[in-house]
This record gives structure tokens, sequence and C-alpha cells, in this order.
């Protein structure tokens, strides 16, 4: 670039840039390392397309496999299907929690001689293949990950609640314990206000928009004498680490069946997305919630496909699309061969995405391009509030034999 552009310009220039040739001209000049390095540099930038990360499980032959599709007019033509580093690879039953700022929120467990089982987060900026692992220091709850909008920090939120035979009445302290791991101080605290009440029930899945965490969630609630289940949402404010509640309109409020509500995001909008429960051919009706407030909930389409089976709506593209799980089969519970499928609402079109197979548990989740983690070293693991390294040679010796049995070779960073 040429130097007699003023230096201001030019950053404006680069920070238009993929990650990856971004990444690449660090190398270029002192300057430019020292911009792209920054903080601040790495707080405004943001990839300006979305890519949609599909995860499919071979549950017998516990193989997971991964698939990147870019989101933009050569849809859905551009697929990639990139390496997990070793940090993602070592994770045995692996599930994705959610992704936020472009980092993707992994969580399964390792073993080896020296650890049983062992529980583990993994963050991954998949763009630039690196990622930090960072144990749980108690049984998984109900996890959360989002990164604060204002600091640039990732968070790991692991939410408790006591035992489910113990009486909830009977509980004088804390109902609920809460867990918060900051990437920047490498370490977890506990958070004492502003939890949830004792009665509310959360569901597993979590969705991040504007800085907040948001759950499914069922409250217990006193009625004519007995108690009533009643569907709510729960959200976390990631920078003031508030919990707070949304309350749904009555005819989602009061269905029964818990199983036939889902939550995802559109764009930058929370979805509630809730099925007839009809188990070969069922309907699903996607409501956009605006601003966090159930009052503006609005009906934007019903899903409905008789010649094939859902099996549920995974996410949405950019363009509102929604994408699904499919299977062709009669009995869609008994029979695992699925495919994955954009549907077009309006003129209720399918088309499929080349994704399919017997035996998968299919994921797909959204995320835009970041810088995030470029500062960490390879192969990093925080565990009880310290740093190491995984060494190089233990990261060789299990690309050689993935069921060994060695301990890993784990020494304290300087």
């Amino acid at each position: 670039m040429s130097d007699n552009l003023p230096f201001e310009l030019q950053s404006e220039i680069i920070k238009r840039l993929p990650v990856i040739p971004l990444i690449r001209f660090r190398s270029v000049s002192k300057a430019w390392k020292s911009l792209i390095d920054s903080s601040d540099f790495t707080a405004d930038y943001s990839g300006k397309v979305q890519h949609l990360l599909v995860n499919y499980y071979h549950y017998t032959r516990n193989d997971h496999k991964y698939v990147l599709i870019v989101d933009d007019h050569t849809f859905p033509q551009h697929k990639v299907s990139p390496t997990p580093p070793e940090l993602v690879t070592m994770l045995k039953c692996c599930r994705l929690i959610g992704s936020s700022h472009g980092l993707l929120c992994l969580y399964g467990y390792y073993r080896d001689s020296q650890f049983p089982e062992t529980e583990m987060s993994v963050l991954w900026n998949i763009q630039i293949r690196k990622a930090v692992a960072v144990v749980l220091p108690n049984p998984r709850g109900h996890l959360g990950f989002g990164v604060c909008s204002y600091t640039n920090d990732p968070k790991i939120v692991n939410i408790r609640p006591y035992s489910r035979w113990r009486d909830s009445e009977s509980i004088t302290c804390i109902p609920w314990q809460v867990e918060i791991f900051n990437l920047s101080t490498g370490a977890w605290r506990s958070l004492y206000n502003n939890l949830p009440r004792k009665s509310v029930d959360l569901f597993r899945s979590q969705v991040v928009i504007d800085g907040f965490l948001y759950w499914l969630a069922t409250d217990k609630i006193a009625i004519d004498g007995g108690l009533r289940s009643c569907n709510l949402i729960v959200s976390f404010d990631i920078t003031s680490e508030a919990f707070g509640e949304v309350n749904l309109p009555d005819t989602l409020a009061h269905d029964r069946s818990r199983s036939n509500l889902y939550i995802s995001k559109l764009r930058k909008s929370l979805v509630v997305i809730e099925s007839d429960g009809v188990e070969k051919t069922p309907t699903f009706i996607v409501w956009m919630m605006g601003d966090g407030n159930s009052k503006s909930l609005t009906k934007l389409f019903s899903i409905y496909t008789p010649d094939v089976s859902i099996l549920g709506v995974l996410e949405f593209r950019e363009s509102g699309e929604p994408i699904l799980e499919i299977s062709e089969h009669d009995l869609v519970y008994s029979v695992y061969d699925s495919s994955l499928v954009v549907y077009e609402p309006y003129s209720k079109h399918i088309t499929n995405l080349g994704i399919d197979g017997k035996d998968l548990v299919l994921s797909v989740s959204s995320y835009m391009e970041t810088l995030l983690l470029h500062d960490q070293p390879n192969f990093v693991i925080y565990d009880k509030g310290k740093r190491s390294i995984l060494k190089q040679r233990a990261v060789k010796s299990r690309r050689l034999s993935k069921h060994t049995s060695k301990k890993l070779n784990l020494c304290n960073s300087r």
C-alpha cells in the first residue's frame, strides 16, 4: 500500500479485509503489526459476511466432522472442511454451547491416566485456528457463553441448580450456584446477587444477542391451591452480570409440553419457535421478539412440509430462511437418516445443502469473523486460575495414537 496514503486511511482500508489476509499483513511492517495487534483494532474489527458452521456427529463411529458454509450470494456453494485444533479434537462427547463475537464455545471432557474424566469448555476462533481450553471447576450445569461488548472479554457462565430430588421449599440458602469465567483473568468466580428464583428450571440450549444470554425456562406458580408450570425466558446481562426474566404471551407461556418450544436468533432478534407436537409431520410457527419485549412478539411464518418429516429448526440464514434437519422416512425416531435443507417460507421450496447420512446428530451455528484469541499462545489450558501449555510432544503423541492412555504433559507458563 502506498506510503503516500495517511496511516489513518490505511487503517480504515485494512479493517475491511477478511481475517486471514489481515493476519498475514501483520508481517508487512511494524506499524501494521502494532495496529492489528492493538486491543482497539481487535474490538472494532468484525467480518462483514455471516458464516455457518455445521457440526455433524456420527454417534455409531464416535466421529465429529465440521463444514463451513459462507452465507452470501454464493450460498451454499462455498463450503470448506476446517481442520480443528488439538484442543477441539481432544474433547469427547463434544457439543456446541454457542457463538458470540466470532468465537465458538464447545463443551466436552477428556480422559487420561491422571484425570479419569475432566469436564472442559473450549473457545475456538475457527478462521485463524486458535483455541483455548477452560477446565470446569465443578460439574456442568447450564452453560452459557458470550463476549462482553464493552470490554471484549469472553465469559463462560456455569449455572448449577440444586439436586432435583430435594424439596425446593426447604432450601434456605442461595438456590442457584453461578460461576463465571473471564478470559482476561483466567479464573472462575462465584456470583451471589440477582440470581434466578429457586422455582425456575432452565432448558439446556442458550442464545446470545446484543450482550444478553437467553434460556427458555419453566417456573412453578401457585394456582387454585396447586402448582402449575409456566414457560418464560431467563436473560443474563453479560456486562452487568444480572439475571432477568422475559414473560411470554399466554398462548406460549401455558403450553403444557415444554418440548414444543425452542428459542433461536434471526439476525439480531430473539426468536421463539413453537411446534404443534405432531410426530411425523409437525408444523413449526416462528415468532420474533423485538427489543426483548414479549409485547412485540410477532408471527413471521409457519413451516410445514407434508412430504418430509422435520426433525428440528437448527438455525437461520442472514436472509431469514430457516435451516432444517429433515428425514424422508416414516419412522422418524427409529431410522436416523437425516439431511440439512433450507426452507423458503413463502414459496415453501426446500433446497438440500448436500449434508446428509445415517446415524447423524446435526447442529448449525452462525458466526462472523473476528480477531479475538489471535494473541493467545497455542495449546493453552486454564485450570484453577493457572494458565498451562500443552507440550508439543504430548500433542504429537496424541496424533500418533488417539487411544493412548499416557498422561497429558502440562507445564506452567511463565
